[in-house]
């Protein structure tokens, strides 16, 4: 990885602007001091670090873990949420991540964890909802049994 300049200050800030603008129902959540990670319909969908520290993320990847944990500076994100496919990136100051990469991460990351309504809106239209198709009443088939009882109402 690339030494650059720029490094990681303020990237968890514009990262949270991004995704603030970009993701329908998309807001801020502080599940404990110090933290304002990115959410939807309160579940989070991305953590990152607070400014001033070395940048770190973590992100529901359901299609791309595997692949993202051969990185060399990833790991299954700890307290078991790594069993659910998400992914720990961190970047000491000095290093910049790769924008588009962390970028995807956030994308894939809020379309598993935001309702299917949302997803669409984001996708551009409104959630399909399936039309139900009306059926038909099912036709009766007449039997013995049926047609004797028939029969033995009208004689009464």
């Amino acid at each position: 990885m690339a030494k650059t300049k720029r490094g990681t200050k303020g990237l968890a800030s514009k990262l949270r602007e991004l995704g603030l603008a970009k993701y329908p129902g998309a807001h801020l959540k502080s599940p404990w001091p110090g933290h304002l990670d990115l959410a939807v319909k309160d579940k989070t969908f991305a953590y990152l670090s607070v400014d001033g520290e070395p940048f770190r993320i973590s992100a529901k990847l359901p299609h791309s873990a595997s692949a993202a944990l051969m990185l060399p500076f990833t790991k299954p994100t700890e307290y078991g949420l790594g069993k659910s496919g998400w992914v720990s990136a961190a970047f000491p100051e000095g290093d910049e991540p790769p924008m588009d990469m962390m970028l995807a991460w956030i994308d894939e990351s809020y379309r598993a964890q935001a309702p299917k309504r949302l997803v669409a809106e984001l996708d551009g239209g409104a959630a399909k909802q399936p039309v139900a198709a009306k059926k038909a009443p099912a036709k009766k088939v007449a039997t013995k049994k049926t047609v004797a009882k028939k029969a033995a109402s009208k004689k009464r």
